[in-house]
């Protein structure tokens, strides 16, 4: 059955894939870029981003030599700013431990500032073309539904994930099945409203499996069969409000100020929220504390800024 999984999914992937910027080519620093936005940002919003970034930033040297500030101001837009500065960090270690090539080990590129098993994983496969397993919100979710069946059924550890990931991979086809699956799950296999009916793999899938057996269960006692969703939606977490989303607006102040310019802490806190009083002093105290811990921002006798 893995040949027919594999063959299924190469096939649509050959006949349905978008054409992304990344996909053409194997540079691993423009690799390492683009994985990094990727992370819990959409497509549509990491193209152009990607493209003024390279255009502003077009080696691992540059990056590692420009001003932090710039980095962060040029992030705007993409969100989880702390990633503009763990890149710009990344980027400087392969600079003064590898002589400005990365590496391409997973172990190695595990050691670097901020890159984590999925970004350290799909580094070594989508620039080095390794067979490598890793999981992203993607690929974890059709891994789950196709090998374990649907996400309400038991739990499956990362492990077992990982375990089934690897074993899907064609031998010397790390590179296009790691795009495919990664496809799927963005276009087809979705969180919510998977869009069973024209998937390549519904026939092999356990989730779809169990969703026909359950409507053909529910079929027998009511009038009419009823199509149960292969995964319920989640009750989205408010964010507006929210502590990141504060954070976010700290740095969009800070973004527009003229370079090595602090912003008084008053003021800081009138601009993020107009309800500003005193009795938030202690509350915004500690928002700017967690940034500069972060490397966002830097505290001065003058207020807060981007860091030089």
């Amino acid at each position: 059955m893995i040949d027919a999984i594999r063959a299924d999914l190469l096939q649509w992937f050959t006949n349905d894939a978008r054409d992304l910027p990344w996909r053409r080519t194997r540079d691993p620093y423009a690799i390492m870029v683009a994985e990094v936005m990727l992370q819990q940002t959409q497509v549509d919003r990491v193209i152009p981003k990607y493209q003024a970034f390279l255009a502003a930033f077009p080696t691992i040297e540059a990056l590692a030599a420009a001003p932090t500030a710039e980095v962060i101001r040029l992030w705007a837009g993409l969100g989880y700013n702390r990633r503009a500065v763990n890149l710009q960090r990344a980027a400087q270690a392969i600079v003064t431990r590898h002589g400005g090539r990365v590496p391409d080990s997973v172990a190695a590129l595990r050691a670097l500032p901020g890159i984590g098993p999925y970004t350290a994983g799909a580094i070594a496969c989508f620039a080095f073309e390794q067979d490598v397993a890793f999981l992203d919100t993607n690929i974890r979710r059709v891994v789950r539904r196709l090998c374990v069946g649907p996400d309400h059924a038991a739990a499956a550890t990362e492990a077992e994930l990982l375990a089934h990931a690897e074993a899907l991979i064609p031998p010397g086809q790390g590179w296009v099945w790691n795009q495919a699956i990664m496809e799927l799950g963005a276009l087809i296999c979705t969180a919510t409203n998977p869009a069973c009916w024209r998937c390549p793999l519904r026939r092999h899938c356990r989730a779809y499996a169990a969703a026909v057996a359950a409507d053909t269960a529910l079929a027998e006692t009511m009038a009419a069969p009823a199509l149960k969703r292969v995964a319920e939606p989640r009750p989205a977490e408010p964010f507006v409000g929210s502590r990141r989303w504060y954070r976010g607006r700290i740095i969009a102040a800070l973004r527009a100020l003229p370079a090595d310019t602090a912003l008084p802490l008053s003021e800081l806190g009138r601009q993020v929220r107009p309800d500003f009083t005193a009795d938030h002093a202690e509350w915004l105290q500690q928002l700017v504390r967690d940034l500069a811990r972060d490397g966002l921002l830097v505290i001065t006798e003058q207020g807060v800024r981007l860091p030089a």
